[in-house]
């Protein structure tokens, strides 16, 4: 069974760093690309930034700047680097197959950023 598990979320100020993790399944990572969305309080999911299997990324305008996504093909992990945190980068962040998400994910980590 395909599986998510996302790890690294915290409490941060504004202006501070966070780096996420999700290890995800072997079946999964060896061949298709994978993304980390999140979800803010009564908002709807959205993707924030994509890394494809080869490699290439893209960030929503929301991140561009701030973010960097990456994977580690040996580990089976797809890391989000986040700094210049800001009070909206707040919620809970998943990682699911791009550009179409499983249908399990996650328990996801809370990010919370605040002064």
């Amino acid at each position: 069974q395909v599986q998510f598990v996302e790890s690294g979320g915290g409490l941060v100020q504004p202006g501070g760093s966070l780096r996420l993790s999700c290890a995800a399944s072997r079946s999964i990572f060896k061949i298709y690309g994978l993304g980390w969305y999140r979800q803010a309080p009564g908002n709807q999911r959205e993707l924030v930034a994509a890394i494809t299997s080869g490699g290439s990324t893209n960030y929503s305008d929301s991140v561009k700047g701030r973010f960097t996504i990456s994977r580690d093909n040996a580990k089976n992990t797809v890391y989000l680097q986040m700094d210049s945190l800001k009070f909206e980068d707040t919620a809970l962040y998943y990682c699911n197959r791009i550009p179409t998400p499983m249908s399990n994910w996650g328990q996801g980590t809370k990010v919370t950023v605040s002064s």
